[in-house]
């Protein structure tokens, strides 16, 4: 694993930390696959930290909820690849995953409301409901919550790369 680079103009070099690869068809077998994988990568990459065990559980909360999403990927066959770099204070986190042009449409707008100028109203009047958060809502939650930097990129085949920045330390 090589330094990771996005096309953006003047940003740092995100350090490669750790990487976890399997088939969706496995991962999908079972809801329990993302605390599993969640808790695993937060315990990994949170040990040189100032307050290692908050940050373990502050990532570990945040990746499940990403994992979360992924987890609803209608397609069953390719790989989702986990992959956490990082820079200073933000853990860059990229995950991978089979997705069909319509989802892979759901996220781009989604993403788009998730940057909006109400992003923060709307995930406050989304959590006061009774209804279990949708996919987009659980975007928000990361952006609003965690102060996270989320967007989405074209992958090879039938995929597409959500990337979250999560500045967590020092918060």
């Amino acid at each position: 694993m090589g330094p990771v680079q996005h096309d953006l103009a003047g940003e740092p070099t995100f350090e490669p930390m750790i990487q976890v690869d399997m088939e969706i068809k496995a991962f999908v077998s079972a809801w329990r696959h993302c605390d599993y994988v969640s808790t695993y990568m937060a315990r990994m990459i949170s040990q040189n930290r100032s307050d290692s065990v908050r940050h373990s559980n502050l990532f570990s909360s945040a990746f499940n909820e990403l994992l979360e999403v992924a987890f609803r990927t209608r397609l069953a066959d390719g790989e989702l690849a986990c992959r956490v770099s990082r820079h200073g204070a933000t853990d860059r986190i990229e995950l991978t995953f089979p997705c069909l042009p319509g989802e892979r449409q759901f996220y781009q707008e989604a993403l788009s409301q998730v940057a909006a100028f109400e992003a923060k109203e709307r995930y406050l009047n989304s959590v006061s409901g009774d209804l279990a958060p949708s996919r987009e809502m659980v975007l928000l939650e990361l952006a609003v919550d965690y102060n996270a930097t989320l967007w989405v990129e074209e992958a090879d085949g039938d995929a597409i790369r959500l990337v979250v920045d999560l500045p967590l330390e020092g918060q």
